[in-house]
């Protein structure tokens, strides 16, 4: 659960100063077939910057030239990373949501050149824009995909973006916790976002957060902060939201994401996730889930948390079956629910 101020971290310039079920009850984190996507080195998941014989300078040098600034219309700034050669640029979708006209900067190259909305997903707070690769200086140079399924707390971790408009520039850290979950531009949970302690300040999002192989595994999206100042934690999309997100994006399609249609909270034994409201008519309000049911489990795999529940339904497809396993009244039972289709924007309830 997450207490305190939260905010997306794109920014307004001139300022100096982001699932298929609704599931947190916590004070929300408000916002800081295609052509193939770049190839990865299977096996390779696991920072290891001394062991590929990079230092972080060396690694900037390297992948700094795919990353780049973004002037959505005339207010805000953000940051991107060059996804393919066909000229496509994954950023957040609050770093677009606001504009009808961009402009980007690609790594050293300071002229700026016209891009195009091609799609967006508000439920991950991504987006994607396309250039002409033609207009690009010295070509484009997409980023390598990691895999944010294999990291670990302790991993190490290196930020690249503009943050208040300062371009390339470049924090480290390590992951300060996994499987977090934070709030898409439209309300909806993102599962499984990464933590870390790298630097992210307005300005930084839309841009890589990389492993210590210099491998896209986040796209840094928000910052939380108790003081609701720039100082705070900082979360990425994950890698994985990508690699399932922008194919489908990419061309102007939309993402089919299974729904459950409960509302739910922790317990503070860290036991289950307690439903405090059923959507009605969706399809757990169907199978027989009420509220103040505690569920534990989700087709066998335990759940301590509302972020578990997020996790396994946004794992699922719309129309495939979840054993649900639930405590009522000092009995378990397990409802067999048939997963939906998330709308665009959550139901009550």
């Amino acid at each position: 659960m997450f207490f305190g101020g939260a905010f997306t971290v794109a920014l307004v310039v001139g300022a100096l100063a982001l699932v298929g079920v609704i599931d947190d009850d916590a004070a929300p984190i408000t916002q800081a077939n295609p052509p193939s996507p770049p190839a990865t080195t299977p096996g390779q998941s696991r920072p290891r910057a001394s062991g590929a014989g990079e230092s972080i300078s060396d690694i900037y040098k390297r992948v700094s030239t795919g990353v780049v600034f973004i002037q959505a219309g005339q207010a805000a700034t953000g940051s991107g990373f060059v996804y393919d050669n066909q000229g496509h640029i994954v950023t957040n979708d609050h770093v677009v949501e606001e504009a009808s006209s961009f402009e980007v900067r690609i790594g050293a190259d300071t002229k700026p050149i016209p891009a195009q909305l091609v799609g967006k997903d508000p439920s991950s707070d991504l987006a994607v824009l396309k250039v002409d690769p033609g207009a690009v200086q010295g070509g484009l140079k997409p980023l390598d995909l990691g895999d944010s399924k294999a990291l670990e707390p302790g991993d190490q971790t290196i930020a690249i973006g503009s943050p208040f408009g300062l371009e390339g520039t470049v924090t480290s850290g390590i992951v300060s916790s996994l499987g977090r979950t934070i709030t898409a531009p439209n309300d909806y949970p993102i599962a499984d976002a990464i933590q870390t302690d790298a630097a992210i300040n307005p300005g930084n999002s839309g841009g890589p957060l990389l492993d210590g192989n210099g491998r896209v595994i986040g796209v840094n999206s928000q910052i939380k902060s108790g003081s609701n100042s720039n100082s705070g934690v900082g979360f990425a999309v994950p890698v994985s939201s990508v690699k399932f997100v922008v194919p489908q994006i990419m061309n102007g399609g939309k993402v089919r994401r299974a729904y459950l249609g409960v509302r739910n909270g922790d317990t503070q034994d860290l036991s289950g996730a307690v439903i405090g409201g059923v959507v009605a008519g969706g399809p757990a309000a169907k199978a027989g889930l009420q509220n103040g049911d505690k569920i534990t489990a989700i087709d066998g795999r335990p759940i301590q948390s509302s972020d578990d529940v997020s996790s396994a339904v946004a794992a699922r497809k719309p129309g495939e079956q979840a054993k649900v396993t639930v405590e009522r009244a000092g009995n378990t039972r397990t409802l067999t629910v048939d997963l939906g289709t998330r709308p665009d924007t959550p139901a009550g309830g």
